[in-house]
């Protein structure tokens, strides 16, 4: 079997035999966009055109916008995600004369859901970015990940640097021997989280999915819009220093607790446009929870690959950390999470956003303001 791109179909023209306004709808259109301010009536922004590139032995969806001749960037989503998540993001780069690439990662969207739990170890979704990387050109692109997709950012440029140009890790921090327990549970700040109460930390719920996975899995099905829009929420800072409630999931007896269901939940429209939400809610109903999940069930297949990475997964490109100061989970402030990847990156920076850990969806506009601030700084510019 070949590769094959499915592309996407061409919009309708317009018909040349359209009606014609008489003069005093024309004027009365004229006159509503002479006091409506631009935003209310310009055209909006074209959508990103959509595409599957496949090979025999996976099958990628995403979205491109952007000059086709533009240097690449790279959008990697995470859990519980979609290429949509950056609609913001990929707006403004295509704009400025980015090739903008954002797929949708193993086990969602319009991408292959395998069934094996160990079709989702980082070693498969290097493989994947790199195939359609490939496809795409091959020339060193700026790679932009979030959550799990920072994960995958940073495995394939500890394993592949001469892919990148530039990498930008978005609320997950780089961590040389693998995003796994063994590597996280160390680093928790045992002030806020006290061993004998808490002794995997905020990663209670990480633990969870490797002891309890079919629950796990079915208590986020049991109600997708519920779960997703319980999951998208804005951060709080007065909780801070507060145990994160992910570290409570195995005293619950799981995420929602005895219920294990969702509350009804509305999703928060400052964060997902309608209609991307409800593009999110129907690729979770067609898939469910499962594949995205089996992300966690793969510790030690990742610490291996990990250890693979040339010159023991230091990186020698500029790299660009966003962190969320309202991010529970994984703000590098105050604590010691963000040390291996202090020791292991040669060209760091380090930006905070007042946002928790959503940053794509909380804080649209000033993640792309930081990412165009470092790229100038790193003479990076498109």
């Amino acid at each position: 079997m070949t590769p094959t791109d499915d592309r996407a179909d061409p919009p309708h023209l317009p018909s040349t035999h359209a009606p014609t306004l008489d003069r005093r709808t024309f004027l009365l259109g004229m006159l509503a966009m002479s006091v409506l301010p631009k935003a209310a009536w310009a055209a909006p922004s074209p959508a990103p055109t959509s595409h599957t590139f496949a090979t025999p032995r996976h099958a990628t969806h995403y979205l491109e916008k952007g000059p086709a001749d533009g240097p690449l960037m790279f959008f990697l989503h995470g859990w519980p995600e979609l290429s949509l998540v950056w609609r913001a993001q990929i707006d403004a780069f295509a704009a400025e004369g980015w090739r903008c690439i954002a797929p949708d990662m193993r086990g969602y969207g319009g991408s292959s859901a395998p069934a094996a739990t160990g079709a989702y170890t980082q070693e498969q979704v290097v493989a994947d970015m790199i195939e359609l990387h490939d496809h795409l050109g091959g020339t060193p692109a700026i790679w932009i990940g979030h959550d799990w997709g920072s994960v995958a950012v940073a495995s394939l440029v500890s394993h592949e640097p001469a892919r990148c140009r530039g990498a930008v890790l978005i609320s997950v921090p780089y961590f040389p021997t693998g995003n796994t327990l063994r590597t996280l549970v160390p680093l928790v700040d045992r002030s806020i989280y006290p061993a004998d109460r808490f002794p995997d930390g905020q990663w209670d719920y990480y633990r969870y999915y490797t002891t309890h996975f079919a629950s796990a899995v079915a208590d986020l099905d049991a109600d997708k819009a519920s779960s997703l829009a319980s999951i998208f929420r804005p951060g709080n800072p007065s909780t801070m220093r507060e145990p994160a409630a992910n570290a409570s999931v195995t005293s619950k007896g799981g995420r929602f607790g005895p219920a294990h269901r969702a509350p009804p939940t509305r999703p928060d429209p400052a964060l997902w446009p309608a209609a991307d939400f409800d593009t999110l809610v129907k690729s979770f109903e067609a898939h469910g929870f499962r594949p995205p999940c089996a992300w966690y069930l793969n510790d030690d297949a990742n610490t291996a690959y990990a250890a693979k990475a040339p010159n023991g997964g230091h990186l020698a490109m500029p790299v660009l950390f966003v962190n969320g100061t309202y991010d529970p989970m994984n703000t590098i402030q105050g604590n010691h999470l963000g040390d291996p990847m202090r020791a292991a990156c040669a060209d760091l920076t380090v930006t905070n956003l007042q946002g928790a850990h959503w940053l794509p969806l909380e804080r649209k506009a000033e993640l792309v303001q930081a990412i165009r601030d470092w790229l100038r700084s790193k003479q990076l510019t498109a």
